[in-house]
């Protein structure tokens, strides 16, 4: 696994806003405050998301779109790629490996960070079909689009964007963690992250209780100390 020191740039990719916040949110707090440039790759607006019928689903994006940047904030990112693709639709296409390709060229991450494309039969939730897709498809466009001159010819030869082999890749949301870190200190920065999307939000109570309950749990399988809070993630060597 690579040292942080060594890391220069992390991508990470996600199905819907606030799924990184959930899932990362504490880690990339810690990114950012080592100095590491952490861009964000948002696949959908999240459209599909809320329960207020009155708010029209052109609308919903724009205040999910607003709500992520916000979220980002807390945590010290400042660089954001909507995708815009339909909330709820999101299949590992061609088209979407190719987009995410784009992506990494762009950006030139050490790591990339991105949902499972596994089912969790404990967790369901973790696993809705846009989070499974959206791992499928990131993982094939590290491995092996991204670094290929040849896959999807067009990035390079009309875009003139160079292939860029990634480091390595870390899966969050997976029953199969390999790598446990403690967040305990940016825990508050990342349960501010999670307010911010108040559409979402806004109306759970427990949520923080639920998370740290979750997070202690993840903390005692990793092995750290009692009262430490923990994010998993299973890190995949692609280099």
């Amino acid at each position: 696994m690579l040292d942080d020191a060594e890391v220069n740039r992390i991508l990470v990719i996600v199905a819907h806003p606030d799924d990184v916040d959930f899932g990362a949110a504490g880690t990339v707090a810690l990114w950012t405050d080592a100095g590491i440039k952490v861009v964000y790759c948002i696949v959908t607006d999240g459209d599909a998301g809320g329960s207020d019928r009155g708010i029209s689903r052109p609308g919903m994006a724009t205040l999910r779109r607003g709500e992520q940047t916000a979220a980002a904030d807390e945590v010290g990112v400042r660089d954001l790629v909507f995708l815009g693709y339909p909330d709820g639709q999101v299949e590992a296409t061609l088209g979407l490996r190719r987009d995410l390709a784009r992506v990494i060229r762009q950006v030139r991450p050490d790591r990339v960070v991105c949902p499972s494309p596994e089912r969790d039969y404990v967790r369901p939730g973790v696993s809705h079909p846009d989070h499974r897709a959206v791992g499928s498809a990131a993982l094939d466009a590290v491995y092996p689009d991204a670094r290929n001159p040849f896959a999807f010819p067009e990035l390079l030869g009309d875009e003139g964007l160079e292939p860029w082999v990634v480091r390595e890749v870390w899966v969050s949301a997976t029953s199969a963690a390999t790598h446990y870190v403690d967040i305990t200190e940016t825990f508050p920065r990342k349960m501010a992250a999670l307010r911010a999307h108040v559409s979402q939000t806004g109306q759970r109570d427990d949520l923080e209780d639920m998370l740290r309950q979750r997070l202690a749990q993840s903390a005692a399988r990793g092995g750290l100390p009692e009262g430490s809070l923990a994010e998993a993630f299973r890190v995949v060597d692609t280099g």
